[in-house]
């Protein structure tokens, strides 16, 4: 390559410097690796199952209730992200029972009110991923994703660099949920 070599033909070169900065992320790693998924669907290889073991801080854990309890997800797709687990070590909707179902109801609602209290996000995807192929991360356990949403948060970095950036460690969006959840 020659030092007249166009900037586009550069950029294009392993290795080569361009335009463009990095954010690297490598704590995603993790999670592409798969470093933290159960490797059998049994209650002690759960992360969702260990959680409500831990203290709150420890394990993330921004509210308990009776039959389920809500925690911050390790790797969020936005800051607040939210997974919301009955305590019984389930798979499937259906298997809900009518407590737990009700309680799963009046989580997600009060989740929202929280997350607005603390960031007021625009809007939130809420969704179940039932199965490894529907999306689950973690199939074995059931768990409702309560996802805080702003204008513009699905900008260039996660169209064209495939990162998100959070400005807020883990920590502090739990204690400041937390907060926020026992205020209502």
């Amino acid at each position: 390559m020659t030092a007249d070599a166009p900037l586009e033909d550069a950029g294009s070169l392993p290795g080569v410097p361009d335009a463009f900065q990095r954010l690297w992320t490598p704590h995603r790693m993790v999670y592409i690796a798969g470093e933290n998924k159960p490797t059998d669907p049994s209650e002690g290889s759960c992360p969702f199952c260990r959680a409500p073991g831990l203290d709150d801080a420890e394990g993330l854990v921004v509210r308990r209730g009776r039959a389920v309890y809500a925690v911050l997800n390790l790797y969020p797709y936005s800051p607040g992200h939210l997974l919301l687990c009955p305590y019984r070590h389930i798979s499937d909707y259906t298997e809900l029972s009518a407590e737990e179902s009700a309680e799963l109801s009046a989580f997600t609602a009060q989740a929202m009110t929280a997350l607005r209290a603390v960031s007021a996000p625009a809007g939130f995807n809420l969704g179940l991923n039932q199965g490894e192929v529907a999306g689950a991360g973690i199939a074995a356990h059931l768990h409702l994703h309560v996802v805080p949403r702003w204008r513009g948060d699905a900008n260039f970095l996660p169209v064209v660099a495939q990162t998100k950036a959070l400005p807020q460690l883990l920590g502090q969006t739990r204690e400041l949920l937390a907060d926020a959840w026992n205020a209502l």
